[in-house]
């Protein structure tokens, strides 16, 4: 079993996020053959992200959730840093505005989905709908627990329509959180990364976890899996998440465009 399969949330198969520890690195090691591999990795998505522009017949999207400090700003940082920003947009779901309120929960999803050629990255996502508004209590369970079938329905209708859905759960421990934290406090060009609102919200680890596990059981399909990726060490989440990426597109089968014009005739002799 590949890397990506080790991490997959199968679906419809039983699931507890008790049995993935955030400090398991699957037997890799933070060594040099292990850093080369992420460089190969990086400069292999470089070429595939090309082809896939060129080729204009699908679209990647990337989803990533995570607690706070959770890496998702980091894994972008790291893992992306070789890709043409041309072709790759990132987005980052906030609070709804009042328009986006005025409208159903995936409105502004769907509005944001990359287009075919383009690598589309969610930093948070639609999932935020059935896990803050759920540990706060912010809309009634029966609203919350049906947004479970209209995500996948909405991601098997964006699956169809030739966007490949990607979905990471950076997994941490509530003590690599706080040493994150603290960290931060540490170094003052990291400090306005942190509110008192962050401290705060440690209060419902348990809430979380819960929400996050009936996320990823209910919401890893066979068209849009959910892969669980151990977060506390940096190094090997950024390779994980480069190697199912690279992965992914590699088994897309991608091929250059034919011209359209009779390229021998423009030949210089």
């Amino acid at each position: 079993m590949g890397l990506e399969g080790k991490l997959l949330v199968r679906p419809g198969k039983r699931f507890s996020l008790r049995d993935h520890n955030p400090d398991d690195t699957l037997g890799y090691k933070n060594d040099g053959q292990t850093q080369a591999a992420l460089k190969k990795h990086l400069e292999r998505l470089d070429k595939l992200q090309y082809l896939l522009y060129a080729s204009k017949k699908c679209a990647l999207l990337i989803v990533l959730q995570a607690v706070d400090s959770g890496g998702k700003d980091g894994t972008i940082r790291h893992v992306m840093s070789g890709v043409n920003p041309q072709g790759c947009k990132i987005i980052s779901f906030k609070q709804p505005t009042p328009e986006e309120a005025t409208h159903d929960f995936l409105w502004r999803i769907h509005k944001a989905i990359p287009e075919r050629g383009e690598i589309g990255i969610f930093n948070r996502s639609h999932y935020e709908d059935v896990l803050i508004v759920r540990v706060h209590n912010m809309v009634p369970k029966p609203v919350w627990s049906s947004r479970y079938k209209q995500i996948n329905r909405f991601e098997k209708i964006l699956v169809e329509n030739n966007v490949k859905i990607l979905k990471f759960f950076l997994h941490i421990s509530p003590e690599e959180q706080l040493k994150r934290f603290n960290q931060r406090l540490d170094d003052p060009t990291k400090q306005w990364e942190l509110s008192p609102a962050d401290f705060q919200e440690r209060r419902y680890w348990k809430r979380y976890m819960a929400a996050y596990e009936e996320m990823l059981r209910v919401c890893s399909t066979e068209w849009a899996p959910w892969y669980i990726v151990p977060a506390n060490h940096k190094w090997f989440r950024n390779f994980a998440v480069s190697h199912i990426i690279v992965k992914t597109l590699e088994d897309l089968n991608l091929r250059f465009p034919k011209p359209t014009f009779d390229v021998s005739k423009f030949r210089r002799k």
